[in-house]
Protein backbone atom coordinates (compact mmCIF):
# COMPACT_ATOMS: atom_id res chain seq x y z
CA UNK A 1 0.00 0.00 0.00
CA UNK A 2 1.09 3.59 -0.62
CA UNK A 3 2.04 5.25 2.24
CA UNK A 4 -0.02 8.54 3.01
CA UNK A 5 0.23 11.70 5.33
CA UNK A 6 -0.91 14.75 6.47
CA UNK A 7 0.37 18.19 4.34
CA UNK A 8 -1.24 20.65 7.07
CA UNK A 9 -1.02 24.10 5.11
CA UNK A 10 -1.65 26.98 7.41
CA UNK A 11 -1.51 30.73 7.45
CA UNK A 12 -3.26 34.08 7.61
CA UNK A 13 -6.42 33.98 5.20
CA UNK A 14 -5.85 34.80 1.37
CA UNK A 15 -2.72 33.56 2.20
CA UNK A 16 -2.89 30.59 -0.58
CA UNK A 17 -3.22 27.89 1.24
CA UNK A 18 -6.26 26.35 -0.74
CA UNK A 19 -4.57 27.54 -3.71
CA UNK A 20 -1.67 25.96 -3.32
CA UNK A 21 -2.77 22.85 -2.00
CA UNK A 22 -5.32 22.45 -5.12
CA UNK A 23 -2.90 22.47 -7.74
CA UNK A 24 -0.42 20.50 -5.89
CA UNK A 25 -3.44 17.91 -5.85
CA UNK A 26 -3.69 18.84 -9.73
CA UNK A 27 0.09 17.36 -9.99
CA UNK A 28 -0.04 14.31 -7.42
CA UNK A 29 -3.31 13.14 -9.38
CA UNK A 30 -1.90 13.35 -12.17
CA UNK A 31 1.08 11.46 -11.14
CA UNK A 32 -1.11 8.38 -10.08
CA UNK A 33 -1.43 9.77 -6.17
CA UNK A 34 -4.79 9.15 -4.31
CA UNK A 35 -4.84 13.09 -2.68
CA UNK A 36 -7.90 14.99 -0.93
CA UNK A 37 -7.74 18.05 -0.19
CA UNK A 38 -9.85 18.89 3.16
CA UNK A 39 -10.78 22.65 2.30
CA UNK A 40 -10.92 24.68 5.76
CA UNK A 41 -14.17 26.17 4.30
CA UNK A 42 -15.98 23.24 3.01
CA UNK A 43 -15.35 21.62 6.36
CA UNK A 44 -16.98 24.15 8.26
CA UNK A 45 -20.06 24.05 6.30
CA UNK A 46 -20.23 20.50 6.56
CA UNK A 47 -18.17 18.96 9.42
CA UNK A 48 -18.01 21.43 11.84
CA UNK A 49 -21.38 23.64 11.18
CA UNK A 50 -22.78 25.29 14.22
CA UNK A 51 -18.76 26.11 15.44
CA UNK A 52 -18.49 30.03 15.75
CA UNK A 53 -14.83 31.24 16.13
CA UNK A 54 -14.11 31.24 19.84
CA UNK A 55 -10.92 30.07 20.72
CA UNK A 56 -12.80 26.71 21.95
CA UNK A 57 -14.13 26.45 18.84
CA UNK A 58 -11.62 27.17 16.27
CA UNK A 59 -9.53 24.30 18.77
CA UNK A 60 -12.36 22.00 18.36
CA UNK A 61 -12.62 22.42 14.42
CA UNK A 62 -8.77 21.90 14.18
CA UNK A 63 -9.13 18.69 15.80
CA UNK A 64 -12.20 17.57 14.03
CA UNK A 65 -10.08 18.03 11.11
CA UNK A 66 -7.17 16.62 11.94
CA UNK A 67 -8.66 13.36 12.91
CA UNK A 68 -10.42 12.66 9.57
CA UNK A 69 -6.63 13.76 7.76
CA UNK A 70 -5.19 11.47 10.13
CA UNK A 71 -7.58 8.63 9.26
CA UNK A 72 -7.53 9.24 5.51
CA UNK A 73 -4.00 8.95 6.06
CA UNK A 74 -3.39 6.12 7.70
CA UNK A 75 -5.33 4.47 4.36
CA UNK A 76 -2.67 5.57 2.20
CA UNK A 77 -4.35 8.96 1.13
CA UNK A 78 -2.00 12.09 0.44
CA UNK A 79 -4.70 14.78 2.60
CA UNK A 80 -3.40 17.72 1.87
CA UNK A 81 -4.92 20.55 4.84
CA UNK A 82 -5.24 23.92 3.96
CA UNK A 83 -6.19 25.62 7.13
CA UNK A 84 -5.62 28.39 9.25
CA UNK A 85 -5.61 26.24 12.55
CA UNK A 86 -4.08 29.69 14.33
CA UNK A 87 -2.89 28.07 17.38
CA UNK A 88 0.38 26.24 17.99
CA UNK A 89 -1.23 23.73 20.68
CA UNK A 90 -4.01 22.42 18.30
CA UNK A 91 -1.88 22.35 15.56
CA UNK A 92 0.69 20.44 18.32
CA UNK A 93 -2.00 18.40 19.32
CA UNK A 94 -2.86 17.01 15.58
CA UNK A 95 0.58 16.64 14.35
CA UNK A 96 1.20 14.24 17.92
CA UNK A 97 -2.01 12.06 17.06
CA UNK A 98 -0.50 11.50 13.85
CA UNK A 99 2.92 10.98 15.47
CA UNK A 100 0.59 8.42 18.02
CA UNK A 101 -0.84 6.40 15.10
CA UNK A 102 2.13 6.14 13.07
CA UNK A 103 1.06 8.60 10.52
CA UNK A 104 2.92 11.02 8.49
CA UNK A 105 2.48 14.42 9.20
CA UNK A 106 3.84 17.97 7.38
CA UNK A 107 3.36 21.35 8.51
CA UNK A 108 3.69 23.95 5.79
CA UNK A 109 3.54 27.41 6.96
CA UNK A 110 2.36 29.61 3.84
CA UNK A 111 4.19 32.73 5.12
CA UNK A 112 2.09 35.52 3.64
CA UNK A 113 2.28 38.81 5.18
CA UNK A 114 -0.91 40.54 6.58
CA UNK A 115 -0.55 43.26 4.29
CA UNK A 116 -0.64 41.10 1.35
CA UNK A 117 -3.27 39.04 1.91
CA UNK A 118 -5.43 42.11 2.59
CA UNK A 119 -4.62 42.95 -0.76
CA UNK A 120 -5.66 39.84 -2.18
CA UNK A 121 -8.44 39.86 0.14
CA UNK A 122 -10.19 36.74 -1.85
CA UNK A 123 -13.14 36.55 0.33
CA UNK A 124 -13.85 40.19 1.19
CA UNK A 125 -12.85 39.78 4.88
CA UNK A 126 -10.26 42.14 5.49
CA UNK A 127 -12.69 44.78 3.96
CA UNK A 128 -15.44 44.07 6.26
CA UNK A 129 -13.05 43.90 9.05
CA UNK A 130 -11.44 47.60 7.92
CA UNK A 131 -15.12 48.49 7.54
CA UNK A 132 -15.84 47.05 11.16
CA UNK A 133 -18.30 44.73 10.04
CA UNK A 134 -16.40 41.71 11.08
CA UNK A 135 -14.18 41.35 14.40
CA UNK A 136 -12.05 38.26 14.90
CA UNK A 137 -10.09 38.35 11.92
CA UNK A 138 -6.84 36.41 12.63
CA UNK A 139 -3.99 38.29 12.32
CA UNK A 140 -5.86 41.52 12.65
CA UNK A 141 -7.65 41.51 15.65
CA UNK A 142 -7.50 38.09 16.69
CA UNK A 143 -4.20 35.92 16.66
CA UNK A 144 -2.48 33.98 14.84
CA UNK A 145 0.91 32.19 16.24
CA UNK A 146 3.10 31.52 13.28
CA UNK A 147 4.46 27.62 13.64
CA UNK A 148 8.42 28.18 15.04
CA UNK A 149 9.39 25.18 13.02
CA UNK A 150 7.19 24.15 10.20
CA UNK A 151 8.80 21.69 7.79
CA UNK A 152 8.55 23.79 5.19
CA UNK A 153 7.76 28.39 4.97
CA UNK A 154 6.84 29.56 2.02
CA UNK A 155 6.44 32.84 1.03
CA UNK A 156 3.98 33.83 -1.42
CA UNK A 157 4.59 37.02 -2.09
CA UNK A 158 6.59 36.78 -5.11
CA UNK A 159 6.72 33.50 -6.31
CA UNK A 160 3.56 31.56 -8.73
CA UNK A 161 1.08 29.04 -7.17
CA UNK A 162 2.84 26.76 -9.41
CA UNK A 163 6.60 27.77 -7.50
CA UNK A 164 4.60 27.48 -4.33
CA UNK A 165 2.81 24.31 -5.24
CA UNK A 166 6.91 22.68 -6.50
CA UNK A 167 8.19 23.93 -3.30
CA UNK A 168 5.82 21.45 -1.52
CA UNK A 169 5.85 18.51 -4.03
CA UNK A 170 9.39 18.41 -3.29
CA UNK A 171 9.36 18.55 0.45
CA UNK A 172 7.20 15.04 -0.20
CA UNK A 173 9.40 13.81 -2.66
CA UNK A 174 12.34 13.97 -0.42
CA UNK A 175 10.27 12.40 2.25
CA UNK A 176 9.11 9.91 -0.29
CA UNK A 177 5.63 10.42 -0.08
CA UNK A 178 5.53 10.92 -4.19
CA UNK A 179 5.41 8.27 -6.45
Amino acid sequence: MTTGATVWLTGLPSAGKTTIARSLADTLRAQGRRVEVLDGDEIREFLSAGLGFTREDRDTNVQRIGFVAELLASHGVLVLVPVIAPYADSREAVRKRHQAQGTGYVEVHVATPVDVCSVRDVKGLYARQAAGELTGLTGVDDPYEVPESPDLRIETQGSTVEQSAAAVHALLAERGLTT
